[in-house]
Parts: C-alpha cells; sequence; structure tokens
C-alpha cells in the first residue's frame, strides 16, 4: 500500500463514521446508514479522480473502500447509541479526517502534473466533497456552508504542501505537514470557536 491509498483509506473510514453517526442521529435504517456512509467516505475522492482523468476512481474500482465504509455504517449501526455518546470524540476525529484527505487530494493533484492553484483546489474538493453530499442526503445545510473553519483549513493544509512540494521535500514530508496544518487549525477552530465572517440573517 502506498502513500496515497494509506492516505484516501484511512480518510474514508474516518468520514463513513461521521456520516454513519449523522445517520443515527437522524433516525435512518440500516440502508441509510450505509448510504451516508457511501457518501461521506467516498464522495470527494470519486469528483477528484473523475477531474483528473483517474478512471475508474480507486473508490469505486478497489474493494476497499467500499468495505470500509460498510464496516463503519454497521458498527455505528449496531452500537448507535454508545457511538453517539462519543460524538465529541468523534468530531475530533472528523478533523483528522479533513485534513488526511486534504493531504491525499493535493498529493494526487500534484502527481498527475497539475499546477499549484488546481493541486489546492482538488484537495479542498477532497477534503470537503464527502461531508458536502453527506449533509444534503440527510437534509441539512452543509458544514462547510456554515460559519465553521472548515474549507479554510484544507486550503491552508492544501497550500503547504504544494510550497513544500516546490521546495524539493519530500512527498511523504509535505503530505504529513500538510495534513497536520489542516486537521491542527480546524481543532483550533472547534476548541476556540473560531468561525468565518457572516452576515446577519435579513429579515423577510
Amino acid at each position: 500500500m502506498n502513500l496515497l491509498q494509506a492516505l484516501d483509506l484511512l480518510g474514508t473510514l474516518v468520514f463513513a463514521f461521521s456520516g454513519s453517526l449523522l445517520a443515527a442521529r437522524r433516525g435512518l435504517d440500516i440502508f441509510g446508514f450505509v448510504v451516508l456512509a457511501l457518501a461521506a467516505g467516498t464522495a470527494g475522492g470519486v469528483v477528484r479522480d473523475v477531474l483528473i482523468g483517474a478512471v475508474p476512481p480507486p473508490a469505486l474500482a478497489d474493494w476497499r473502500y467500499a468495505a470500509v465504509c460498510v464496516a463503519a455504517a454497521l458498527f455505528v449501526f449496531a452500537f448507535a447509541a454508545q457511538a453517539s455518546a462519543v460524538e465529541p470524540l468523534i468530531r475530533v476525529v472528523d478533523a483528522f479526517g479533513l485534513g488526511l484527505f486534504a493531504a491525499a487530494g493535493t498529493t494526487k493533484a500534484l502527481d498527475a502534473g497539475l499546477g499549484a492553484t488546481a493541486a489546492i483546489f482538488l484537495g479542498v474538493l477532497t477534503a470537503i466533497g464527502g461531508g458536502v453530499a453527506r449533509d444534503l442526503l440527510a437534509g441539512i445545510v452543509p458544514v462547510v456552508l456554515r460559519a465553521e473553519i472548515y474549507a479554510l483549513a484544507a486550503a491552508l493544509g492544501a497550500l503547504v504542501i504544494v510550497v513544500l512540494a516546490a521546495a524539493g521535500s519530500a512527498p511523504a514530508v509535505a503530505a504529513t505537514a500538510g495534513a497536520t496544518v489542516a486537521t491542527g487549525l480546524r481543532l483550533a477552530a472547534m476548541r476556540f470557536n473560531w468561525q468565518a465572517p457572516r452576515r446577519a440573517t435579513v429579515d423577510e
């Protein structure tokens, strides 16, 4: 298993858990658990791979991606009460998933020969795509569109990878640094309640 596969599979597992927890909160059936787990775990990577021409996407061609999503869904379905009780911990793990997917997307884009701007864009897309699909399927406003520091954390992590890659750093070093920055910023935003700028609600 190479670096990209490891990052992708770890991120897939983490976000599959987040999708499954949301299914538990929404009172969905077992099929809903699996659907949200698959959406959260694979949507961002699939869109990224299609955009760079890596078809069929590994998330569709490699059985391990679906397997980790289904395993996460079944685990949370079986232990929904216990899983919901540790949701604050899952949010922390979700922050690590954000960093892992930002690193995976940016690194894969650079490997495909794309420029810095495109690599950062695809890093962010990989990091937030699954969460957007998950939230839309569950009928809620995606977290990235709210005031939380989320996409910005992924973008800064992707930027670190691009800069370090341009400076000649090894891919593993750049990916680790970028994932650490994205995860660290997301955790700090959660801890200190940092918010992106927003306007007050406009009365109708």
